[in-house]
């Protein structure tokens, strides 16, 4: 077996996006020669939690060695579940955070982070260091790795880190900083995994020196154990047509126009709007429930919260079809929402409310897909009625099994184990 350090600040018992790719990768690797030793944060107040997660490791002989920082994480560490704060205020505390932090406000975990790796190396040989980010603050620290141990380093993107979505660059220093840096954790990587062509083709855009083979494209995916060994069995009212988003809304992702083209349903067509079920498996802020009640719609939500993986995973396979949106904005055509390749896994129809992107991309290959502009209402409520019509003819389309192939998590860390032979040439 190789060693590989995996280093990755989100990671379980930690829930919510980022934490499920590099998981499935721990968890599949040594299937292909590669033990893997994790180093991630010590759990502070967050969102949500999901020790269930942690399964996947159970038997396996893991190491997970965890790491304090001085963020605000790990200050409020005994306030535990902490509520998701509007969009407003998130925007705004995020702007004060990039006034203090050129980076990102991970900055303290990652520095000690680094000492602890660097503990790690020097007791125990390490054949290869991958880290997954955001956040990318570590991603500097990695490179110091690499160059004090001489180790191989692998850099996994699972979003851009210049030009991110999230990002706000206060001034135009802000920027050729974090530009900077971004480049010297580059030079220094022995190969850039990215979850999309979208992120590879702004990395070579943004950096010249970088060659096509430099980058490889490992998409997000489903773990089909967690589908077919599932015993979570989500019991649904018969007869109601189910359309079920699983996650939570931010920046570009809202239930706006959804909501809207919904409500154009009740007013027009009443009759089919009190046979369809709305489901919401995730955090729904209070400012989603505003909306919900203001349009009227109250009767036709049904409102989950935050589950543990498997029962989401138990909603997904129990509806009757699935929906997600991605809104136009800054490089929002380079996200990768983890949760598609979820839904993909299902099986389910999928209405996606979309604008041309790196994830309208794999989803015109799926064919139980209804791709919509994001936020044209008609054609959302369009397609809702489709979808309706389809299943009151018993006529659902499943997506095929040879698409849903090329998402499996066992498979796709099979991809990444092949690229860390290539690295160390075995």
């Amino acid at each position: 077996m190789f060693n590989v350090l995996v280093l990755a600040y989100y990671f379980p018992p930690l829930g919510l996006s980022g934490v499920q790719r590099t998981l499935k990768f721990v968890k599949y690797l040594p299937f292909f020669g590669w033990k893997p030793t994790v180093v991630t944060c010590e759990p502070g107040a967050y969102y949500a939690f999901d020790e269930t997660l942690l399964d996947d490791l159970k038997d396996k002989n893991i190491e997970i060695h965890r790491v304090k920082g001085k963020e605000i994480n790990a200050r409020l560490k005994k306030k535990g579940v902490v509520e998701m704060p509007s969009e407003l205020v998130r925007k705004t505390l995020k702007f004060v955070s990039s006034v203090v932090y050129a980076t990102d406000n991970k900055k303290a975990w990652s520095e000690n982070a680094y000492q602890y790796c660097r503990k790690l190396l020097s007791e125990k040989k390490y054949d290869l260091v991958f880290i997954s980010g955001p956040p990318f603050s570590m991603f500097e620290y990695a490179g110091m790795l690499k160059t004090e141990f001489d180790i191989p380093l692998i850099t996994d993107y699972r979003d851009l880190w210049l030009g991110n979505h999230f990002a706000i660059y206060p001034t135009p220093f802000h920027k050729s900083l974090n530009r900077k840096r971004e480049y010297e954790v580059l030079k220094l990587s022995d190969k850039i995994i990215v979850t999309n062509r979208r992120i590879k083709e702004r990395l070579m855009e943004y950096y010249q020196f970088l060659q096509f083979s430099d980058i490889a494209i490992l998409p997000h995916g489903y773990d089909p154990e967690d589908f077919i060994n599932n015993p979570q069995n989500i019991s649904l009212e018969k007869g109601y047509f189910h359309l079920t988003y699983s996650g939570i809304f931010y920046e570009y992702i809202t239930p706006k126009y959804f909501l809207e083209a919904f409500r154009m349903i009740v007013d027009e067509k009443p009759d089919a709007a009190h046979k369809i079920k709305l489901h919401f498996a995730g955090i729904l802020r209070k400012e989603n429930r505003k909306m919900i009640s203001k349009l009227g719609l109250s009767d036709y939500v049904v409102e989950h919260g935050y589950l543990n993986h498997l029962d989401a995973v138990g909603i997904l396979k129990s509806s009757s079809a699935l929906w997600f949106m991605v809104g136009d904005g800054k490089n929002s055509d380079t996200i990768s929402s983890g949760k598609m390749f979820e839904y993909i896994g299902s099986g389910k129809p999928i209405l996606a409310c979309l604008s041309d992107g790196a994830l309208k991309t794999i989803l015109q290959e799926y064919n139980a897909a209804q791709i919509v502009p994001p936020a044209d209402i008609h054609s959302i409520k369009n397609a809702i009625l489709s979808l309706y019509s389809d299943f009151q003819k018993s006529a659902l389309t499943e997506g095929s099994n040879e698409f849903r192939d090329k998402f499996r998590r066992d498979q796709l860390t099979e991809i990444l184990s092949k690229e860390f032979n290539a690295v160390l040439r075995v």
